[in-house]
């Protein structure tokens, strides 16, 4: 469109340049400067036609995964090959794109070198922030216990971490990378959105049944929803009026009208992890995950106004985190227990290419 805007603006000054002539008596000789002009005009327009040309064929769309062994891959979506590797100090557990496209956010929870916590030492858990650009990291922030996932508001002024063993969340203020609050919320909390309008948290609580409902300009919990057994992650709508949540206790999602709080369950596969909703708010695309002795190797479709499955999707062990790309037409999935990537072609249902990647890819995250 704006490529046409150019040339029709080009036309409609050249004409004027032609009547301007025309409307000046025959015995006088044309201006030099109006096609001169006109000529600068049509030049400067070819120039910004390339240029976009050039910025649009630059313009590379990347999706990360956060791999517990200690990296995040980036991979480039065009070719679905890693073009590099971040290396961590600890288990990287879910990453997250800024709205900007600047920059990606981790959750690590650093290596104990040996098992659990029995040494009495404290974790120092953080959330990094890295350069989209070049892979450098920007600033590096301290949470609470067990970091599990990060989300940014649309609005790019916080990040959102849920400490998972302390049972709050971190907001951090994203102009000086400052933690500027510790909200108290249920059990367990671990993957969550946030509405597009930036105001509220939609918080899984896996140690219990319900969603903390966290208002952002309050920096408060304002209520639970009891939504079923062991919620994993959650996805809201654009309009902000439907709330889903993967219940890994019952090998359901649960869909929430966030005016009455009603809750309906569809079926999924086995133990469902991650759930993400696509652009348009047609679909939720559960990825069932199952255990690491039974790891279950399905992402299950599901129709949000219809509240019921359209496709079960082979994909590979331990599916895990999922995300849809931003033109709807792929959806990418992490297989934890084969170190792969499933890329799905939402018009056909079906896995097209599966990649590999390093360390038990976890969470995933895609530029726009």
């Amino acid at each position: 469109m704006k490529k046409a805007k150019k040339v029709i603006f080009i036309s409609f000054l050249a004409w004027g340049v032609i009547l301007a002539g025309c409307s000046s008596s025959e015995s006088e000789e044309e201006d030099p400067t109006l096609k001169e002009k006109a000529s600068v005009t049509v030049i400067e327009g070819e120039q910004e036609g390339k240029a976009e040309e050039s910025a649009e064929e630059s313009a590379v769309q990347y999706y990360y995964t956060a791999n517990e062994g200690g990296s995040i891959s980036k991979i480039d979506a065009a070719t679905n090959s890693v073009e590099s590797s971040i290396e961590v100090e600890g288990s990287v557990h879910n990453v997250q794109v800024s709205p900007d496209g600047k920059m990606i956010g981790a959750t690590v929870v650093p290596s104990m070198g040996g098992h659990g916590h029995s040494d009495g030492k404290e974790m120092s858990a953080k959330a990094l922030f890295y350069s989209i650009e070049s892979d450098e990291l920007i600033q590096e922030v301290e949470v609470g216990n067990h970091p599990a996932h990060i989300v940014f508001t649309e609005d790019g002024k916080y990040a959102v971490v849920t400490n998972n063993e302390d049972n709050t969340i971190s907001i951090i203020d994203m102009k000086n990378f400052t933690v500027i609050d510790t909200v108290i919320i249920g059990k367990g909390p671990h993957g969550f959105r946030i509405s597009d309008d930036s105001k509220k948290a939609y918080i899984a609580n896996m140690g219990e049944d319900t969603v903390s409902v966290v208002d952002l300009e309050s920096m408060a919990e304002e209520k639970r929803i009891k939504v079923g057994a062991a919620p994993v992650t959650t996805g809201v709508t654009s309009d902000g009026k439907t709330l889903v949540a993967t219940l890994n206790g019952e090998n359901a999602l649960a869909i929430v009208d966030l005016a009455t709080d009603k809750v309906e369950k569809v079926p999924v596969g086995t133990g469902p992890a991650q759930v993400y909703i696509d652009v348009k708010d047609q679909f939720a695309y559960v990825a069932n995950q199952g255990t690491e002795e039974a790891p279950s190797n399905t992402v299950t479709v599901i129709n949000l106004a219809a509240k019921n499955v359209t496709a079960e999707i082979e994909t590979g062990k331990g599916s895990h985190g999922v995300v849809s790309s931003p033109d709807n037409k792929r959806v990418y999935v992490t297989n934890m227990f084969e170190d792969t990537v499933s890329i799905i072609d939402i018009v056909e249902n079906k896995v097209i290419e599966t990649i590999e990647v390093k360390g038990i890819p976890n969470g995933i995250s895609i530029t726009e």
